[in-house]
């Protein structure tokens, strides 16, 4: 008979439970399986039995069955990896503007899909071979672009970082900054945009529209870095939320959609005067931590159609980069505001009412002497 089978825990798998171990070590092993062993006290960890859902740490020893004691079963389809061609490898490591033993940041350019689909074959997700271990393991996404947006983009380097990073994403812990341009010139310098998003029926889920029913929550800060007369307003956007296209739809719900934006925009997205008619949005940077609680904050330049753009409209680069990253909510600043007006008001209708009681309480005593015995 076979002895059984031994594995340590890995720093990588460090904190996860142990039916995810399986998925991502075992992945021929079903999850049947692995809760039969736990039943029958097969599955060990460091001696002691141990179920589907315990936590593990590094450095740990799990016992498994030896290999007969597990029924055959179908293998599972691996995924398709198409050798990139030396363009192909140079094109990707040129993206990498960042990189630590826990992620990379890429710059990516305007055109280049994060993902593949039906008619989708050339993506960043494809090209991320070229940025492979020596040990074969590829970089992970965690969040994406949109195919015509540029800028900063974060990949793992580690599942354990992808789990960590995907967290900071869906806990709005991380912070991405983003500039646009866009039609026309708002009447504020700044605000924040509440407006609810669902897809819109007929269009495949390819599109969003502003829904009050059926939309999720979403909202998106915004504030004007320079303006072109009343023609065209640079502005930088903070999405608080990740609905699909959010910055896009929410622009144009405004009534200023983003240059070159005809999905949202229309005919009205697209500026004369040899203004460029590719998208203007552009991840400017990205702000998280990573899994050692060091600060990640990198910024990714303009594309060459927006650099031009700027320079057509007179826009110095460094403008957009002055104003600082973090500001109170303009909603709670004037809640502050009025709550600190209010408390002056109350004060000083305080020291007036003493006022009048000093006063008040002087007065008897000039009465009693006025109303007093004649002498």
């Amino acid at each position: 008979m076979a002895d059984p089978r031994t594995f340590t825990i890995t720093e990588d798998d460090d904190g996860i439970r142990l039916d995810r171990w399986f998925k991502r070590n075992l992945p021929d092993v079903s999850f049947n399986i692995v809760s039969r062993w736990a039943r029958t006290g097969q599955l060990r960890l460091d001696g002691k039995r141990a179920t589907p859902g315990d936590r593990i740490e590094a450095g740990q020893q799990i016992r498994l069955p030896p290999p007969e004691a597990a029924p055959a079963s179908a293998p599972r389809p691996q995924r398709k990896i198409e050798l990139l061609t030396p363009e192909e490898i140079e094109l990707v490591r040129e993206m990498v503007i960042y990189q630590d033993p826990y992620a990379f940041v890429l710059a990516k350019p305007p055109g280049l899909a994060t993902q593949g689909g039906t008619k989708t074959h050339h993506h960043l997700d494809r090209l991320l071979d070229g940025l492979a271990d020596d040990a074969g393991a590829r970089p992970k996404l965690v969040h994406r672009l949109d195919k015509d947006t540029s800028g900063a983009l974060l990949v793992a380097r580690t599942a354990r970082a992808a789990g960590h990073f995907a967290k900071a994403f869906a806990g709005r812990t991380a912070r991405k900054v983003y500039w646009a341009l866009i039609v026309g010139v708002p009447s504020l310098e700044e605000g924040l945009i509440d407006l609810p998003l669902a897809k819109q029926p007929g269009t495949g889920g390819e599109k969003m529209h502003v829904s009050e029913e059926a939309g999720q929550p979403a909202k998106t800060r915004w504030r004007v870095i320079e303006r072109a007369g009343n023609r065209t307003a640079w502005v930088e956007l903070q999405p608080l939320t990740g609905r699909t296209h959010q910055l896009r739809a929410h622009m144009a719900a405004i009534g200023h959609p983003i240059v070159g934006d005809a999905k949202y925009g229309g005919p009205e997205a697209f500026l004369t005067g040899g203004i460029s008619r590719k998208l203007h949005l552009h991840a400017r940077r990205i702000r998280i931590d990573s899994p050692d609680g060091k600060a990640i904050d990198v910024t990714a330049e303009v594309p060459p159609h927006f650099a031009e753009t700027l320079a057509t409209l007179g826009f110095e680069p460094m403008a957009g980069d002055m104003l600082p990253l973090d500001r109170p909510d303009p909603a709670k600043s004037l809640e502050v505001k009025q709550r600190r007006e209010a408390a002056a008001a109350k004060s000083r209708r305080r020291e007036r009412k003493g006022e009048r009681r000093s006063r008040g309480g002087a007065k008897p005593a000039r009465g009693s002497t006025g109303r007093g015995k004649k002498t």
